[in-house]
């Protein structure tokens, strides 16, 4: 669980603890049984020489929807509606217990995707980036809204926010690395003018995208700026001021 999707030598494990390889990989049957049974994931183990073992985290339909029924629950109160229909969730992704549970559910949309790096913006898409690209294994890169001397050169990438403003965002030279593949992951989605700017960031890094994931995706407007995405939560606000907030379907196949 501390390293999901990193392996881990059996050779070490083994002679870190002082028994045989067969006792190791017979702890790790019962786990891989345990993690399934809890609707998890699963632990892939590779024989051999220089055998290894992978936590992969990989939820379960009903733990899923265990885990994102209690963060719609959560969000469904008159109190969190803000103005210009937004819903205050900052809470919930800044705290470690819920991020590391909406990261891992995710990371479990696209646990079968090739994925180099995540990609997000700051400052509330970076716990939930940062939870997702630690159940994957492998690094965050963060498009910040200003350049800072110590991130480097940048490269700087304009693009048309929803109110018709023009924003820039500047992705670091040496956090990005070119041709990689990337999941692009935001924290809320209303038209996706932010992730169509990742987007360009990512062109311009001759990256492949290989998912788009968000926390949460506003009922309204119903055309997004972007094609394909994955949402955990879906929100709507009547017009008396009452929050809805439904779980999203996984794609298919997960």
């Amino acid at each position: 669980m501390f390293a999901p999707s990193r392996r881990i030598s059996l050779t070490e494990n083994a002679g870190e603890f002082a028994i045989s390889k067969t006792m190791v990989g017979n702890d790790l049957s019962l786990l891989d049984h345990l993690f399934q049974e809890e609707g998890l994931g699963s632990v892939a183990v590779e024989r051999g020489r220089e055998g290894g073992a992978t936590f992969r985290p990989r939820l379960s339909p009903e733990r899923r929807q265990e885990w994102l029924k209690e963060v719609a629950h959560i969000l469904e109160t008159p109190d969190r509606v803000l103005p210009g229909g937004l819903l205050y969730y900052s809470d919930l992704l800044f705290s470690p217990f819920w991020a590391q549970r909406l990261g891992f559910a995710l990371a479990s949309s696209f646990a079968d995707s090739p994925i180099d790096v995540v990609m997000t913006t700051e400052m509330k898409g970076i716990p939930l980036g940062m939870f997702t690209a630690h159940a994957l294994g492998v690094p965050l890169a963060v498009c910040r809204f200003g350049n800072r001397p110590s991130d480097g050169s940048a490269v700087v990438v304009h693009y048309p926010s929803a109110s018709g403003d023009v924003r820039t965002l500047f992705m670091g030279v040496r956090m990005l690395p070119k041709a990689s593949r990337v999941l692009l992951v935001d924290d809320v989605m209303r038209g996706g003018s932010t992730l169509a700017g990742m987007l360009q960031v990512a062109k311009e890094f001759e990256a492949q995208v290989s998912g788009i994931g968000v926390f949460l995706v506003a009922e309204t407007p119903r055309v997004k700026r972007v094609g394909y995405h994955t949402a955990l939560l879906r929100f709507s606000i009547s017009t008396d001021g009452i929050p809805c907030v439904e779980v999203q379907a996984p794609p298919s196949g997960v």
